[in-house]
């Protein structure tokens, strides 16, 4: 049912896989369709006019689109001077990020004109599209605690609700290979220092530990996902 070696840009016909793979549109929807930390089932739809993938119940009404969480910064402007020098270590991080386990699914309508947590994340140069960073925010709202995405996420919150928590957030959504299982602290790609500078890369060094880190997460949340399926195909063949 899922192929975690799949690469979405094979079937994207040259466009951005998030809206343009029919491949991963699936995947998410037999992915996230399941059941939520309360026991409801939380059953995504691909047939709604405009929609990407859409929940409608007594939960409430979700338009999701599909987001790419991890970033090799290939056709950042401003990062060339970097990644022009090591053209052959982006392009191994670029391709493995066209697999399963380097997306998720965002609400993504937007509310009052104002820009969706994939868009927010995307230009607020406090997160620069990375997704620890943005996790970090989402551990924080839980909390209710301020980060630079706080009123985007608030926006949201109805969402971020049917997990009841942060670890609700993250199990859900198999993203406990970014998570410090003793504290529920993130596991930073590089130094964190409370959102007080902008991430960058000083060197290339730097942007090779950030490479490791991200091509370690993606291998192990592409593992946790299709032990996941095994398992749940695994439960339904028992129940048939």
């Amino acid at each position: 049912m899922i192929d975690t070696t799949f690469n979405f840009y094979t079937d994207s016909n040259g466009g951005d896989p998030d809206s343009t793979s029919p491949t991963l549109r699936i995947y998410h929807k037999i992915l996230w369709s399941k059941p939520l930390p309360d026991g409801k089932f939380f059953e995504l739809s691909d047939n709604k006019n405009g929609a990407y993938l859409y929940h409608k119940s007594k939960l409430g009404g979700f338009f999701l689109g599909s987001d790419a969480i991890t970033h090799s910064y290939k056709n950042h402007k401003g990062k060339k001077w970097l990644t022009e020098q090591i053209p052959d270590e982006v392009r191994e991080l670029f391709d493995k990020g066209l697999t399963i386990g380097a997306y998720i699914v965002f609400p993504n309508n937007r509310i009052d004109g104002k820009n969706t947590i994939n868009q927010a994340g995307g230009v607020n140069s406090l997160i620069d599209d990375r997704f620890d960073l943005t996790l970090e925010c989402i551990r924080l709202f839980y909390l209710d605690q301020k980060s630079p995405l706080y009123d985007t996420l608030l926006r949201y919150k109805n969402f971020f609700d049917l997990f009841d928590d942060f670890i609700g957030y993250i199990h859900f959504f198999l993203l406990d290979d970014l998570i410090d299982e003793n504290n529920n602290k993130i596991k930073f790609y590089l130094p964190f220092d409370g959102f007080k500078t902008r991430p960058t890369f000083s060197d290339i060094d730097q942007y090779l530990v950030y490479k490791k880190g991200v091509l370690n997460f993606i291998s192990s949340r592409n593992k946790r996902i299709e032990n996941y399926i095994k398992l749940n195909k695994s439960e339904h063949d028992i129940s048939i």
